[in-house]
């Protein structure tokens, strides 16, 4: 369905607008084909990631098998190639010129190479090989079954933080425990060993949570396990060149803004094993002038958590071209 205009006269007025990319989750197969159908910026795209992957991971994103594209390696890259087609696409279309219309990029976990990726700062093959190594690594960093993260419903931070701490500290030397995503709108994502994990669920019942679902995940994200995936990545960061983002970057380590490359590469390893601090870097961006955030890429989850962050706030996701379309009538 195309975005409403009075959506857009807002997110064009002037510069209180961010750019914000996807992380994974926001997967599906299918994603990124009617892009590729419609307009040859998208085609570019997809084309020098595949080539650059030596693998047809279009053809995956487009027609699947779907356990096949939620593969960690698969999933980080192909999300990107999404919302980088997305860009492309509307700089040719719309004339959208990052530097010039937003105030702000950010990214959700892989997301901020997205929003590397566009700012500038990465190249997209860099960021494609980047994603790929990122999500082997992440795989590879703990055994399968040794891990979990759940998200704990209608908690806050704080009472989040207080769980994984006492789940922890329950189960002992070895126990690791921690909040993985705060996603605002009492979302946090606790993420570690199993059995801690499982503990944490069993005490946000007693802190107040509605509810905690175990999520179907291969491996246990931004935790202190992933440190072997942190020690690759400082590895693979190091043989890369990072420019200055041509966009104030947030960074999900800091939920801050971040512009020296030295400084970019030293948060990209530590966001391996850190919290996405989500919940303030959209807080942050909002503080701070922006009223209006444009979600690139596939699916619409980071429009959804927006409302429950801040609720004066305006966001739209694009992502078919039909949203292009409309961006491009009102540009």
């Amino acid at each position: 369905m195309p975005l409403a205009a009075s959506v857009f006269e807002e997110i064009r007025a002037g510069m209180g607008q961010a750019f914000v990319f996807p992380g994974q989750g926001s997967q599906a197969v299918g994603m990124g084909k009617a892009l590729a159908d419609a307009f040859p910026q998208a085609r570019a795209v997809f084309a020098e990631v595949d080539e650059t992957l030596g693998q047809n991971l279009s053809a995956l994103m487009f027609e699947g098998p779907e356990a096949e594209l939620t593969l960690t390696a698969n999933t980080q890259p192909a999300l990107m190639a999404v919302s980088l087609a997305v860009i492309r696409v509307l700089e040719a279309e719309a004339g959208l010129d990052l530097a010039r219309d937003a105030a702000f990029v950010a990214g959700h976990s892989l997301g901020e190479y997205s929003a590397l990726a566009a700012a500038g700062s990465l190249s997209l093959a860099d960021t494609a090989r980047l994603l790929r190594q990122r999500g082997q690594a992440m795989q590879e960093a703990v055994p399968v079954g040794a891990g979990a993260m759940a998200a704990l419903l209608g908690l806050d931070y704080e009472t989040g933080m207080a769980v994984v701490i006492q789940a922890a500290d329950e189960l002992g030397s070895g126990a690791v425990c921690q909040i993985a995503n705060d996603n605002g709108g009492g979302q946090v994502v606790a993420s570690g060993s199993k059995p801690a994990v499982e503990r944490a669920m069993e005490i946000a019942k007693t802190k107040g949570a509605k509810r905690s679902i175990m999520l179907p995940v291969s491996a246990p994200f931004h935790c202190a396990l992933m440190q072997p995936a942190a020690d690759v990545m400082a590895q693979a960061l190091e043989k890369v060149e990072i420019k200055a983002p041509k966009v104030t970057l947030i960074s999900n380590v800091l939920a801050a803004p971040v512009a020296d490359p030295a400084d970019i590469r030293r948060l990209l390893v530590a966001q391996v094993t850190g919290t996405v601090r989500w919940r303030e870097s959209i807080t942050f961006m909002a503080s701070n002038g922006t009223t209006s955030f444009v979600e690139c890429g596939s699916g619409k989850v980071l429009t959804g958590l927006l409302k429950r962050i801040v609720d004066t706030a305006t966001g739209v996701s694009i992502g078919i071209p039909a949203d292009i379309e409309a961006f491009k009538a009102r540009a």
